[in-house]
């Protein structure tokens, strides 16, 4: 065999054997996924009805079994109608229903005189006097079935109450956390009739009437019990001994 032969077949024979030896390739580890974060737990939100404290009730509808509140206008929240917030974290909202007050005459209807177009606009505020929002309802009115409800006259009258809720517009009011109740008063009612334009805005005029009040809010942790800290009794202060007194001794002669 020519040398140079020979000495690629021994090369070929030391490469094939240091290949062998070498140990066997390995795939590097994937990367553990990180894991997915905790769910928040959220608190759920409740939505319950809350009462109306009104100064002024018209009373109870025939139809809807709704009380109506009369909304005056004033600039006092005090003289409003009180809707209480439960405690709350972060906003709540406050809804009701806002109707126009109508005046009922069998015989402007009659007549078919009785048209007229009411637009109503209440204030919902903090107890502060703060401004959290507004509501507004129109209606127009020409006979006894556009209203939304009746009321009974009252014990031992016939018959149903001479002013009417008409119209039935849902209001909703976002409420800050620190609220604890709002009140609705009234800002004005614009009248639009067949002989007569006007602008009802003074102390006192009912503009409105409300209904059916509620709250939609995340309920606030209960607060931690305070716990009373023990006092350390206070240390007695040393008292100092007295020394005693040095008695002056004569001289012996």
């Amino acid at each position: 065999m020519p040398r140079h032969l020979a000495a690629g077949a021994i090369a070929t024979l030391v490469l094939g054997a240091v290949l062998a030896a070498a140990p066997p390739k390995t795939k590097p580890k994937a990367a553990p996924k990180p894991s997915a974060p905790p769910l928040a737990v959220t608190t759920p939100v409740l939505t319950t009805p809350m009462p109306i404290a009104c100064p002024d009730a018209l009373g109870q509808g025939v139809k809807s079994g709704r009380v109506f509140c009369e909304v005056p206008v004033s600039h006092d929240p005090a003289h409003g109608d009180l809707i209480v917030v439960p405690r709350h974290q972060g906003p709540a909202f406050v809804r009701f229903h806002l109707h126009n007050r109508q005046l009922v005459s069998a015989s402007l209807i009659k007549a078919k005189r009785a048209f007229t177009r009411a637009t109503a606009t209440v204030v919902v505020v903090k107890a502060d006097g703060t401004i959290l929002g507004r509501g507004t309802v129109q209606t127009e009115f020409r006979q006894e079935s556009d209203l939304f409800d009746r009321v009974p006259a009252g014990p031992g009258a016939k018959g149903s109450k001479a002013v009417a809720p008409i119209g039935d517009e849902l209001v909703e009011i976002q409420v800050p956390e620190d609220a604890e109740s709002v009140t609705v008063v009234g800002e004005k009612v614009q009248l639009v009739q067949i002989d007569v334009t006007q602008t009802l805005s003074s102390d006192g005029v009912s503009v409105a009437f409300i209904s059916s009040a509620q709250i939609a809010y995340r309920a606030a942790p209960a607060p931690k019990p305070v716990t009373p800290t023990k006092k350390k009794p206070a240390k007695k202060a040393a008292t100092k001994k007295a020394a005693p007194k040095k008695t002056a001794t004569k001289p012996h002669h």
